[in-house]
């Protein structure tokens, strides 16, 4: 039995029927190839000084903002906060603001990448202990950025800084 669908007319007719069931299996079908969606977070973190918090990873070369997958039951907020708590042992003074979403096709995937930015940082006990998942961590200046950062770092942090509209790729 087909399903109806809401947002198209009612028509009768099998040929129309038929029309929908192959239109809705072949929707499936791709569903099932296509790779699955990911989310990711980032955050831009400025301490006082304004100078932005960047991570170096042991598993990927170049310094990076912090961030990583959003998990299961978890807000894209709360993910946010996590990360930055474990990768820079970072505090907000207050809730990280939502930035900008972005595509990232990177290697193929079809990931998305939400990235927030907060000022006035904390790093209680001072930064995290560097060996396993990463290797270093600093606050930098935007106009001084380690030579290795990426270029979608370097890209996000112009576009903080100058105010300009946000890319929509990562």
């Amino acid at each position: 039995m087909t399903r109806p669908i809401s947002d198209l007319p009612a028509r009768p007719g099998l040929l129309h029927r038929l029309h929908l069931l192959a239109g809705t299996m072949a929707i499936n079908v791709s569903n099932a190839l296509r790779p699955r969606l990911t989310l990711g977070v980032r955050i831009a973190a400025f301490d006082p000084e304004g100078r932005v918090f960047l991570v170096r990873h042991s598993y990927v070369p170049g310094f990076y903002l912090p961030g990583g997958g959003v998990e299961l039951g978890e807000t894209c907020r709360e993910a946010v906060i996590r990360e930055a708590s474990e990768e820079g042992g970072l505090v907000f003074d207050t809730p990280p603001n939502l930035h900008h979403i972005y595509r990232c096709d990177t290697l193929g995937r079809r990931d998305h990448i939400v990235l927030f930015v907060a000022y006035g940082t904390l790093t209680p006990n001072g930064f995290p202990k560097t060996g396993g998942e990463i290797l270093d961590a600093g606050f930098y200046a935007p106009d001084a950025l380690p030579d290795d950062a990426t270029r979608a770092t370097r890209a996000r942090v112009a576009e903080l800084m100058s105010g300009e509209a946000p890319s929509d790729i990562w």
